[in-house]
């Protein structure tokens, strides 16, 4: 009840800016972002800093990318409050989708689609986007640290026609019921992965990278569709489809693993340098340090090892 008046108050804005036009929407987003993008310090630094590491260059362009990026938050914030005003019949003047024709052969597999996305872009109009074009969109959505934000975005995504279940519970019981249905299943994959994450290199520096797209198409077999939000010059919203990945099986189960997770990495990591205004710089992607991943995994062999044992000591 403490937070009823946050969510009431997030709705009346919304519902204020709805009798805006959109580019004033654009405009009031784009002026407001850098605004209080240089009000939230640590977060600034923070993002100036992975910038500078990450795409290699020097603090004047690192400044530069960092406006640019939250010019692009501001206005996908200003959307998001609008998004009530979305629907089918109009959704396509709003986003429009690159490449469908690849997202209309992975659902014609039969064998649901994994997408592949993260943090770029308005991602939050992306599946509205997927949703009103009649596409089978489900997604494991993370709570947010304020109960009123994560009842407004899930009351939007279900009014856009997603299925949205909440993490935490049985990730692979939601993923495999989705998967059986032919449904798409969204993956924020540009995350810390935490201590079940892969240590491998991420924007010049070791990071733990989730292992959950590859782990169910492992499972499923489904292919791997990277889908990013971006904005083109002229600040419009547009969804790249990129092509089809697939779990190759050689036997080695945690190599596997591994390589397909790495292979998504890498794709993400080039995405992000083609276009460093759209993703998050200043989220906590490095978190979990990999050399006690790395030591975890060692721990839990020798355990096996010794569990197992040699055919000798046996």
């Amino acid at each position: 009840m403490f937070n009823e008046w946050q969510y009431y108050a997030v709705r009346g804005i919304g519902n204020m800016l709805g009798h805006l036009s959109y580019p004033t929407i654009i405009s009031l987003g784009r002026k407001l972002g850098p605004l209080v993008g240089r009000m939230l310090k640590k977060q600034y630094v923070r993002g100036v800093w992975h910038i500078m590491r990450g795409m290699n260059c020097d603090k004047n362009e690192a400044l530069r990318i960092m406006d640019g990026l939250y010019a692009n938050l501001g206005q996908s914030l200003m959307e998001i409050l609008y998004t009530p005003k979305l629907n089918k019949d109009n959704i396509s003047t709003f986003v429009t989708v690159d490449n469908p024709e690849r997202l209309e052969a992975a659902l014609a597999e039969n064998k649901g689609v994994i997408i592949l996305t993260g943090h770029f872009g308005n991602w939050e109009w992306m599946g509205a986007a997927m949703a009103l074009s009649g596409y089978p969109v489900t997604a494991i959505a993370k709570n947010q640290p304020n109960s009123s934000v994560t009842r407004f975005l899930n009351e939007n995504r279900k009014m856009m026609g997603m299925e949205i279940f909440a993490r935490g519970g049985n990730e692979m019981v939601i993923a495999a019921r989705a998967l059986k249905r032919k449904k798409m299943l969204g993956f924020l994959a540009d995350q810390d992965g935490g201590f079940h994450g892969a240590p491998q290199m991420f924007l010049g520096k070791m990071a733990s990278t989730p292992k959950g797209p590859a782990l169910f198409a492992r499972k499923f077999r489904s292919p791997i569709l990277p889908m990013f939000a971006i904005h083109d010059e002229q600040h419009h919203n547009h969804v790249y489809i990129g092509e089809s990945l697939y779990y190759e099986d050689t036997g080695d189960k945690d190599g596997d693993v591994i390589r397909m997770t790495q292979k998504m990495a890498t794709l993400t990591e080039k995405f992000i340098r083609e276009h460093p205004t759209e993703w998050l710089w200043f989220q906590h992607r490095w978190s979990t340090p990999p050399e006690e991943i790395i030591a975890l995994q060692q721990e839990k062999q020798e355990a096996q090892s010794s569990d197992t044992g040699t055919p000798e000591e046996q």
